[in-house]
């Protein structure tokens, strides 16, 4: 019994010894990522106060254009707008705002930010996770597929079409589609998220919103997509040379099963990681398509900021686009540590 007892210890001891080293890398990978993401954010709200310190253009002055008014009433619609406090205090109210999820009152909406942000990210959010879904499916299957076929007519205008669609304006394509669609042959509405008269019924109203959706998400869709075909065609080509892959044809297995079950699958990983980085960076870039199609979301909010310029609005914009971008990256992170044993062995 006594020899048993520390034979048994030492198993115990030598268990969590082995699941010690596995543990501790990880949540040191996991604090690293985040702490790098909070001080990215950080970053980005002092970025947010005193970089639209710096913009042209006085918000009482701008506001003083829609009525006359007097130097004396501009002035006390600065002290208002906190204006004539120094720049230090101006920043401590920033600060304590921010961290309490109070961005303060818009000059122009006279309401407040927060409740504006909330009011318009669903809309954002409803076309740009439409445009997502859409460009990533359309965009890793021709990618897969136009990488399969290396060197194929398929491959040529895939990978051509992609080049000059990636390489378009975003707001030129948008025009072009507005002018011709909406204006020239009036099938898609030119504008804004609903009609003026929308239908009573509720799949009448559906329909509404989805024919004003049409375009936007074309525009960005057409722009966004090529991405995705350029990073699987580059990754399934890059897997067709492999060992595991001439293996499973000397097995008798079909091409396109080889393809779907051995090749697209490992070819994944960079596309996923770019998915999710991306995903971020689509939503703060929804200030354009949102502009020229009137698209009653956080884009055109910031857009009729920039305007004013409305300072509370366009700091707290430009802070949930930048926590949106640094959110993403950091889901990527970790979902990519997830995919790739490779990566967690490191």
């Amino acid at each position: 019994m006594s020899d048993a007892m520390p034979a048994t210890e030492a198993v115990i001891i030598e268990e969590q010894g082995e699941s010690r080293p596995r543990g501790v890398p990880a949540l040191t990978y996991a604090l690293t990522k985040i702490g790098g993401a909070l001080i990215s954010l950080a970053m980005v709200i002092i970025l947010g106060f005193f970089a639209f310190k710096i913009l042209p253009g006085d918000p009482a002055a701008a506001m003083a254009r829609d009525r006359p008014m007097t130097p004396e009433q501009i002035q006390q619609l600065r002290e208002q707008m906190g204006l004539d406090k120094p720049l230090w205090q101006q920043f401590g109210e920033y600060l304590v705002n921010v961290f309490t999820l109070n961005f303060g009152e818009s000059y122009v909406y006279k309401e407040s930010v927060a409740s504006l942000i909330g009011q318009y990210f669903w809309n954002t959010i409803l076309l740009t996770g439409t445009v997502a879904i859409i460009a990533i499916a359309l965009g890793l299957w021709l990618g897969q597929k136009a990488g399969w076929m290396h060197g194929s007519l398929f491959d040529k205008v895939t990978t051509g079409t992609s080049l000059v669609l990636w390489s378009v304006p975003t707001f030129w394509l948008g025009l072009i589609l507005l002018m011709v669609f909406g204006g020239t042959l009036r099938w898609f509405p030119t504008g804004g998220m609903v009609s003026p008269n929308p239908p009573d019924d509720l799949i009448g109203q559906i329909l509404d919103v989805v024919s004003h959706m049409v375009l936007p998400v074309i525009t960005m869709v057409a722009v966004v997509y090529a991405q995705y075909v350029m990073v699987m065609r580059a990754s399934v080509m890059e897997e067709k040379s492999a060992d595991y892959l001439v293996t499973a044809r000397a097995k008798g297995l079909r091409d396109d099963l080889v393809r779907s079950r051995h090749a697209v699958p490992n070819a994944l990983l960079p596309a996923v990681t770019l998915v999710f980085m991306h995903i971020g960076g689509l939503i703060a870039g929804a200030v354009t398509v949102e502009t020229v199609f009137s698209w009653p979301g956080l884009g055109k909010l910031t857009f009729e900021a920039i305007q004013g310029p409305d300072l509370p609005l366009l700091q707290g914009t430009f802070v949930v686009f930048s926590a949106i971008i640094i959110v993403m990256n950091l889901a990527a992170d970790f979902i990519y540590r997830w995919l790739d044993p490779r990566v967690r062995r490191a």
